[in-house]
């Protein structure tokens, strides 16, 4: 193969990305500013360094996460098997010793033949077909360059709110409407009492929030609309229910009069399965929001697909610049991947870069493209992130089974449903890798 590939960022989505397209004979070229350059999150000197936690989740294949690392798995992946071998005890999840899982993924990118490491920071794009990986703190530099090829499209701070699932929801203390009428009743508006809201109120008070790193502190003084909840909450008792909590126009369908508060859940996806808390940007912990956000009227057994995050994070806006191949419409030499995109979490990140490699490869050497079904969860992820639907509204989304379609049949049993969703799954992958020739073993 003549053509050579630049991969910027040696993180987990880069060094996926660039061993898809080595393992297949074609070569690249490697970038990654460690140890010249730090990010400021980043210590360690090795590849792929988990900064967050050493914890990839859930190992058990009903699961979200199980799910997705076994599909990486069938795919070829890098990182999974490099965890697996430098794993420690964490009960059910897959948890790693970062240093050795970092030496691991380094020692076999640097010593693949066909993989060459530039260390350095880049600063303008080089020619040819690109991958750009450099993750949710990217350098100065390097943002200039990606707000150049997306516009308006980039963000900078991560304010996303926690989205729960339609069929957690208590329908008897719930209704669909729209504020005073108006248009359909996409809404689904939870009423509280003023009892109930005074104890939410005093709740969120309390709650313990998340410590933010000093790089991570700026954005809450400056950007007023994604201010936290909690800190909305701070302002005065009766803050909320002049902003995202406000009842004017809300008429409750069980009593015919106007609530006192009012907590508003907008749909997250075509299908309706996951519905987001309206202007419930959040910097708890996450099992305060758990145990705050139950206190809200149907939420009381409400499943979180996705906790919400105020944090450091660039990320483009995906939906409106990204194929499901993760290559960008106007430019398809430029191909992204990792958190930039808008997937959330380690695996979820290395997962994208697979795909991008995997499209990459099968580009150049002129094969049919991989489709992953959408009942796969690396499928499922790439269709959310590229879907014009999220355009305007999009926020990063983790692997969660919301996001997987209806399996069709009624299971009550949590663990026996996504068992049945994992079992399609991995079916369907293998039905799709077979159709398209694909054998991650090269």
């Amino acid at each position: 193969m003549t053509e050579i590939v630049n991969v910027i960022g040696a993180g987990l989505a880069g060094c996926e990305a660039a061993w898809q397209l080595a393992q297949t004979g074609i070569k690249v070229r490697l970038y990654e500013m460690k140890p010249e350059k730090y990010s400021p999150a980043h210590k360690y000197r090795g590849f792929a360094e988990l900064v967050c936690s050493n914890s990839l989740k859930a190992a058990r294949l009903e699961s979200a996460a199980g799910l997705l690392k076994c599909e990486m798995e069938l795919l070829g992946s890098l990182t999974v098997p490099c965890a697996k071998e430098n794993s420690v005890e964490a009960g059910g999840a897959l948890a790693v010793d970062r240093e050795r899982f970092s030496d691991s993924v380094t020692d076999k990118i640097k010593s693949h033949p066909n993989i060459e490491v530039i260390g350095r920071e880049v600063t303008e794009l080089p020619g040819g077909i690109c991958i750009i990986a450099t993750g949710p703190l990217t350098s100065g530099a390097m943002a200039d360059v990606i707000r150049d090829l997306c516009g308006e499209g980039l963000s900078f701070y991560d304010a996303a709110a926690p989205i729960v699932t339609y069929e957690s929801l208590d329908c008897d203390r719930v209704f669909f409407a729209s504020r005073y009428d108006r248009g359909d009743a996409d809404y689904i508006n939870c009423p509280m009492e003023k009892n109930e809201y005074l104890a939410f109120y005093e709740a969120l008070l309390s709650a313990e929030k998340v410590q933010l790193k000093d790089f991570e502190t700026h954005p809450f003084s400056v950007y007023e609309g994604c201010m936290p909840i909690e800190e909305l909450a701070r302002r005065g008792v009766d803050t909320m229910r002049f902003g995202p909590m406000k009842p004017v126009g809300i008429t409750d369908v069980r009593t015919g009069k106007r609530p006192y508060a009012v907590v508003q859940l907008r749909r997250e996806n075509r299908e309706g399965t996951l519905f987001n808390l309206v202007g419930f940007q959040t910097n708890l912990k996450f099992g305060e929001q758990k145990r705050v956000f139950s206190m809200i009227p149907g939420l009381e057994n409400a499943e979180f697909m996705r906790y919400g995050v105020m944090h450091r994070n660039t990320f483009i806006n995906s939906p409106e610049l990204l194929n499901s191949d993760f290559s960008m419409r106007n430019r398809p030499d430029i191909y992204f991947a990792g958190q930039l995109t808008g997937v959330e979490g380690y695996m979820e990140s290395a997962a994208s870069g697979i795909i991008a490699g995997i499209a990459v490869a099968r580009k150049i050497k002129g094969l049919e493209p991989l489709r992953l079904p959408l009942d796969t969860m690396t499928g499922a992820l790439s269709a959310y992130v590229s879907d014009p639907y999220n355009s305007g509204k999009f926020q990063p989304m983790g692997a969660n089974m919301g996001i997987l379609p209806d399996i069709g049949i009624k299971i009550k049993d949590k663990k026996e449903k996504y068992g049945a969703y994992a079992c399609r799954a991995i079916e369907s992958l293998k039905k799709e890798m077979e159709r398209a020739g694909y054998d991650s073993n090269r």
